[in-house]
């Protein structure tokens, strides 16, 4: 498998475009703070500042890698790498959020955009990762399992009203 995780460029927006509006339709963000008809240079150009900390829009944020995933020249999904941890991603968001386009599901990119996302979380100095999913969806809890993602609990107070499964990964012995 030829799966990339790469940064946003600018010839990206039709393609960004249409997968947001694609995981919008189910309820899941595929461009965080992406609005569409906003200029893309200027959401290009946050993610960057994002990244190094600067014009964190909500108090929710910390720095975070947003790379999306390529095959052949085709986006099929994204991940959030989130370089630390606030209260909310330490209670339910967790460090690494990824997402897989409804075409191209039950290929095995979920699982290779976890683990290219948790080779990226160690490079930038995490130790443990957290990560999270749905209690329902047990196609992401098995790619957090195939991981090494090991259950700690299922929390059902959450922002969303939805019971989330936490996951912790040992990055120094992954």
């Amino acid at each position: 498998m030829a799966l990339e995780l790469r940064d946003l460029r600018p010839d990206d927006e039709a393609a960004f475009a249409a997968a947001h509006a694609e995981l919008a339709a189910e309820d899941f963000p595929f461009g965080l703070g992406y609005q569409p008809g906003m200029r893309w240079s200027d959401y290009l150009a946050g993610l960057g500042a994002q990244r190094s900390g600067r014009d964190l829009r909500t108090t929710r944020m910390v720095p975070h890698t947003f790379l999306v995933a390529e095959v052949d020249g085709e986006l099929v999904g994204r991940t959030s790498i989130r370089h630390s941890l606030n209260e909310f991603l330490a209670h339910e968001g967790g460090h690494i959020g990824y997402g897989v386009l409804r075409g191209h599901r039950r290929r095995g990119y979920a699982t290779e955009i976890l683990r290219q996302s948790l080779d990226h979380a160690r490079q930038l100095g995490v130790d443990r990762a957290l990560v999270t999913c749905d209690d329902d969806n047990v196609g992401s809890a098995t790619v957090i399992e195939r991981c090494g993602g090991v259950l700690e609990n299922v929390i059902s107070e959450t922002e969303s009203g939805h019971p989330k499964r936490r996951y912790w990964i040992d990055l120094a012995t992954w």
